[in-house]
């Protein structure tokens, strides 16, 4: 198993997008419980543009026992598939459970935004922006206006 992994890896690596895939698919349904297998099988089916197939996969890896990086990227890519098929509500979910795991990743903060944006719920999404843009920007023009950033973040309609 391990070997064809290493295998199917390898080929998506070198270009190989839809040789890869079929081992990977072959491996995750002979395996269906295999969190690292489903990770790479979801991710090779994203990379082939097949989103709402990947869904499967990255469900069975996400609920798997996946090192913590791999965790995170699943997290994100399930939920931004949720998002770029529409199932905003399911996104979003996915993205409170990855913010609820993983509160620093500001990766999953912006698709969680964006989602947010769609579900139009736009206060709370450029709020959301806001923090992470004045927290991660090293743009002297942002640093300047870090805390003025951070303070309007959550009172855009308000009127003094």
């Amino acid at each position: 198993m391990n070997r064809d992994l290493d295998l199917a890896i390898n080929l998506r690596k070198s270009g190989r997008l839809r040789e890869s895939n079929e081992l990977l698919v072959k491996l995750a349904n002979a395996y269906p419980k295999d969190a690292t297998i489903n990770y790479h099988c979801a991710c090779g089916l994203d990379a082939l543009g097949l989103d709402a197939d990947a869904i499967h996969y990255y469900e069975n890896a996400i609920y798997g026992k996946l090192p913590k990086d791999d965790l995170q990227e699943a997290i994100i890519n399930l939920g931004n598939n949720y998002r770029t098929l529409g199932r905003y509500v399911k996104a979003r979910q996915v993205f409170e459970y990855g913010l609820n795991m993983f509160p620093r990743n500001n990766a999953i903060k912006v698709f969680y935004a964006m989602t947010l944006y769609n579900l139009k719920e736009y206060e709370k999404s450029t709020e959301i922006l806001l923090k992470v843009l004045a927290e991660t920007s090293n743009d002297e023009n942002i640093m300047k206006y870090k805390k003025v950033l951070q303070f309007y973040s959550d009172k855009l309609d308000m009127r003094w």
